[in-house]
Parts: C-alpha cells; sequence; structure tokens
C-alpha cells in the first residue's frame, strides 16, 4: 500500500470533519423549539404550573403547595446582594436567593481588556445563565421556591483582608409559622460555595420538605472563546458513581427528558474553559431531570436535582446543604471537590491519554514559567518518545524515495494492466527488503497520541488568554499576523519534497495542494495548537533528513562497491 495514499486520505478526513463542525455550528439544523407554555406569574411557592420548577409528575415527589401570593410590585423589584470575594463578585437576587450574576476576578472577557471580567451568570438573555434552588412541600405547605423573595440583613457583603470565610444570610417567613433560613458560605480563594437551607419547623405539627436545585441558560452565542473551526461542548453534564459521565446536549433535553435517581452524583452546565456545577451531600440519593420551557421568546434549558422528602417535626429544624462550584475548569481543583468533577474537562474518548499529557505539560509549565515554552518542550519530548517508531517510518519513506523511478518505469510497462503492475510492484518490494506498511504503520500509533495532546492544548484553561513571546500574546487565540500559520505551510510542503513522489499524477497534485489548505486553516486556529504542530513539522523534517542523508550515503557506498 502507498504511504502517502494513506496519509493523504487522513489529512483529507481531519479536513472535511473540521469543515462539517464549522458548517454545523453557522448553518446546522435550528433546535426544535421546547413545546412547554410560557413562563407564568410568579409567586412564592411551585405549582404544577412553573414550567421552570421541578417536574411535579417525576416518581415520589412532593405535591406542590398552592400558590399563596401573586407578584407585587415589592416582589417584582427584589432587592440584589452583592458579594465581593477574592476572586468572585455575586448578585444575588432576593427573589429565591437566586445567584443571577457572577463575574470571575482572575479572568478578562477578552485578553485585549484586562479590566472586563468574565461574566459566568447573567440574568437577562442573550446567554442568560442562572442557579437557582429552593424547597418543594407537601400538600398544603407552604415553603419557598426560587420564585420566594428573601429578605438580606445588608445589601453588600466584602471578604476583607485576613478573613478568609465569608457568609450570606437570606431569610423568609410563612404566615403558617414556618422559617427558613438560606446561607451561600463563601471561601478565600476558591469557586466553590457551600449553599444551605435551614428549614425551622414553628407550625405545631410535622411537615415533609424537600429541596431542589438547578441550573438555567439559553444558548451561548458569540462567546469570546469561541474559534472558527474549533467546536466545543455546551449543554448539561451529570454523573454518578454507576452511569459515570454523561452529557446531556440541549437537543437530547427536547427530545428526551432526564430522569435518573443517583446518589454520590453531582450535575453541571459547561461550556469552553468554564462551568456551574450542583454537587449535592454524599449518601443522599437524588432525582435528576432536565426541563425545556419557552420565556419571552427564549428557549432555556434546566439540569436539575430534588431530594428525597424530609420530615421536620414540630419545634424542630432541618439543615439541607449542598455545594456549588461555579468557576473555570482548573483539573486540579475539580478532583478534589468531588469524584468525576475533573472530568467536566472535556477531552473525549482519548482522555487517558490526555490526562498524563496535561501533567506533564502543566509540569513542565511549572519549571519554566510560559506555556509556550512548555508546549515547544512537551513537543519535543513526545518526538523523543516516538523517535525510533519514526524511524523507522522515515527508513520506509527513504527506501521508496530509491525504488520511486523504478515503480514509476513498472508504471509505465503495464499502463492499465493493474494485476500485473502489482504482481510486478511486489516482487520489486520483495527483491529490495521494503514493506510498503513500514511508513504507515509507526504514524498510525502516534496518531492518538498527537489527536489527545490537540485537545489538551484546546480545553485546558489554564492556557486561556496565556502569552508566549514577541507578538504572540495570547495562545488560545489565533496569530495576528499568520507567521506561524505561515512556517507551518512552508515545513509541510519541504517534507512533502522529502518523501517519495507519488506515481498517481492527481494524487501528487492533490498532494502539493495540502500545504496551502492547511495553512489557510491553521490561520483560523489557536495560536498555541499552531505552535505545537510547527514545532512538531520542523523536528519531523530534522530526523526524515538525517535519516534520508545516512541512508541515500550508505547507498551510494555500496554502489561503489
Amino acid at each position: 500500500m502507498d504511504n502517502i495514499r494513506l496519509l493523504l486520505i487522513l489529512s483529507l478526513a481531519a479536513v472535511l470533519f473540521l469543515i462539517y463542525q464549522a458548517w454545523v455550528e453557522d448553518y446546522g439544523p435550528v433546535r426544535a423549539p421546547a413545546t412547554t407554555v410560557e413562563a407564568q406569574p410568579q409567586a412564592d411557592t411551585a405549582s404544577p404550573g412553573d414550567p421552570d420548577a421541578p417536574p411535579a409528575d417525576a416518581p415520589e415527589a412532593p405535591v406542590p403547595a398552592p400558590e399563596s401570593a401573586t407578584v407585587t410590585a415589592e416582589a417584582a423589584s427584589a432587592d440584589t446582594v452583592t458579594v465581593e470575594t477574592d476572586v468572585l463578585k455575586a448578585e444575588i437576587s432576593a427573589r429565591g436567593g437566586t445567584i443571577e450574576s457572577l463575574w470571575l476576578k482572575n479572568y478578562a472577557r477578552e485578553a485585549e481588556q484586562p479590566q472586563d471580567k468574565f461574566r459566568l451568570f447573567k440574568p437577562q438573555p442573550p446567554n442568560m445563565f442562572i442557579v437557582q434552588s429552593g424547597l418543594l412541600g407537601g400538600a398544603d405547605i407552604d415553603v419557598p421556591s426560587h420564585k420566594a423573595v428573601f429578605e438580606a440583613a445588608q445589601t453588600s457583603y466584602t471578604l476583607l483582608d485576613g478573613q478568609d470565610r465569608l457568609s450570606v444570610e437570606l431569610t423568609w417567613n410563612s404566615p403558617a409559622g414556618i422559617e427558613v433560613i438560606k446561607r451561600y458560605h463563601f471561601e478565600r480563594g476558591r469557586y466553590l460555595v457551600e449553599v444551605e437551607h435551614e428549614v425551622v419547623n414553628n407550625t405545631g405539627e410535622a411537615i415533609i420538605v424537600r429541596d431542589y436545585d438547578q441550573l438555567q441558560r439559553t444558548d451561548l452565542r458569540d462567546s469570546p472563546d469561541d474559534q472558527k473551526f474549533v467546536h466545543t461542548f455546551t449543554g448539561g453534564v451529570y454523573y454518578g458513581p454507576e452511569v459515570k459521565y454523561k452529557k446531556e446536549s440541549f437537543d437530547d433535553m427536547v427530545k428526551r427528558p432526564l430522569d435518573a435517581a443517583i446518589t454520590d452524583g453531582w450535575i453541571a452546565m459547561i461550556q469552553h474553559y468554564f462551568m456551574a456545577a450542583w454537587i449535592p451531600r454524599t449518601g443522599v440519593e437524588q432525582t435528576f431531570y432536565t426541563k425545556v420551557v419557552e420565556s419571552a421568546g427564549d428557549t432555556r434549558y434546566i439540569i436539575g436535582m430534588y431530594s428525597p422528602s424530609t420530615t421536620i417535626a414540630a419545634g424542630t429544624s432541618h439543615v439541607f446543604e449542598n455545594r456549588l462550584f461555579a468557576g473555570p475548569k482548573l483539573q486540579d481543583r475539580l478532583s478534589e471537590i468531588a469524584p468525576g468533577l475533573e472530568l467536566a474537562v472535556d477531552y473525549g474518548w482519548l482522555t487517558i491519554l490526555a490526562k498524563p499529557i496535561f501533567w506533564l505539560l502543566s509540569t513542565i509549565h511549572a519549571v519554566v514559567g510560559n506555556w509556550g515554552w512548555a508546549i515547544i518542550i512537551l513537543t519535543i519530548l513526545i518526538k523523543l518518545a516516538f523517535y525510533k517508531l519514526s524511524e523507522t517510518s522515515y527508513k520506509s519513506m527513504a527506501h521508496m524515495r530509491q525504488v520511486a523511478p523504478r515503480l514509476q518505469a513498472l508504471k509505465d510497462r503495464y499502463g492499465d494492466d493493474k494485476e500485473r503492475l502489482n504482481q510486478a510492484m511486489m516482487e520489486l518490494y520483495k527483491k529490495e527488503k521494503i514493506n510498503p506498511l513500514g511508513g504507515c504503520l509507526p504514524i498510525l500509533v502516534q496518531i492518538p497520541v498527537f489527536i489527545a495532546l490537540y485537545w489538551v492544548l484546546l480545553e485546558s484553561v489554564e492556557l486561556r488568554h496565556a502569552p508566549f513571546i514577541f507578538w504572540l500574546d495570547n495562545l488560545t487565540a489565533p496569530d495576528p499576523f499568520f507567521v506561524l500559520p505561515l512556517i507551518m505551510g512552508v515545513s509541510m510542503f519541504i517534507q512533502q519534497k522529502l518523501n517519495p513522489p507519488p506515481p498517481d499524477p492527481i494524487q501528487a497534485k492533490i498532494l502539493m495542494a495540502l500545504p496551502f489548505v492547511f495553512t489557510v486553516f491553521f490561520a483560523f486556529f489557536p495560536s498555541g495548537l499552531v505552535l505545537y504542530w510547527t514545532v512538531n513539522q520542523l523536528l519531523s523534517i530534522a530526523q526524515q533528513w538525517h535519516i534520508t542523508r545516512i541512508i541515500e550515503k550508505a547507498d551510494a557506498a555500496k554502489r561503489a562497491n
């Protein structure tokens, strides 16, 4: 088999795949709208008519309490509580105690404007994204949902110097004597927030209550982290010890609502580099669900969870505890928070290879302090690891290059007689002790490693907006002057000249066009990815030239003797 033909097919397949991804993003089929009703006026408690409340018909769901009040002007203009720590700035609406705005102070929206911080949560479309939580009660039990209006002792909280923990309290009271205290606990340097609902039962009789937590968002549009020809997953995910890591795309939510009972799992909404996740207390079975609702013409996607019913005796209280993670997908931190949470850094089916590659890249960065140099050193180490395999491939290519004129002569002799041509070629390979697959198999072994490295460079938030040298001040953005793509294209052209020319003239023409095609595509790729590919190409050229020179010298000496 002609190794050039195989490489050509692989290259074209990669290009077509990238084109298809870009086409789906821009011109793909429009997602079918949800068939749920419009959102109804808000009240304190969840009711069967509330489209964004937990599903009332879920197994063992409590009977929602009737609406206890209609929206008043005061409720509609509920106060906002501002919270600021060293890494977060949040706005908590008194309505439901919902975190409806969140900025990440250590991350800029765009590298060119570092003072404009990245906003993860936003209460209005486009790119609406909020976290909600509340309580569900049994029949005739009035407890606050994410629509209830809480009262806050103050409207602003700031984590002071020397202070490691900041607590925010909101309270709600029912006429029947139920008091609910909602608490958020923020910590210095952490994106993990502890959330509590303390229910105090002063009604004189036992009540049945359960809590729920959910994430609600619209489609992600015009994200500053979007790259042409680069597609990453935005949508819901969940994890459980038995089901492991599962994705719930927005299309999946429309087609089939999620309804799963899971213990020691978590739910999340993820996007490129960032995520928000609800992590329930361990040892308690939770029901995970998804819903799709229409509100003011916008389609909203919800993934949530609710707990089993808890009976609270008269004169006692109970605290529902959960944790909320909202921030960057930093792998070392995610793995410490909950089992499987680091899988939100979506390396796909090559995670088993991508994880050690990221660990090695991070270790190198800890030494050199620059992600660009870390990519270069990692590329060199990978090239050294596969040196022997590459050597085998390049030796095979060098031998094929030597017999290329004789192969062309055979083709001219036998013309269209494919059977006799193939027989003559096999005899030539056998005589010269050439394995026609020798140049392909070593490359095939390396492809999974290269793809895994591609996803590491694409998915790791640690590299976001990272500078390199000179004009390359953002490794996650395309090269502004197209220098790296041009170097890559030239190196690809030079490497082709070192390979044996294909006997088929059509293949030869297509092969000559590939460096130009790839140069255009790589011009829109993040410069960190282009840097890796360019360094890899230059190292391959050096190795292939060295091996080819040795073989040609040996062949010349053999002929001289």
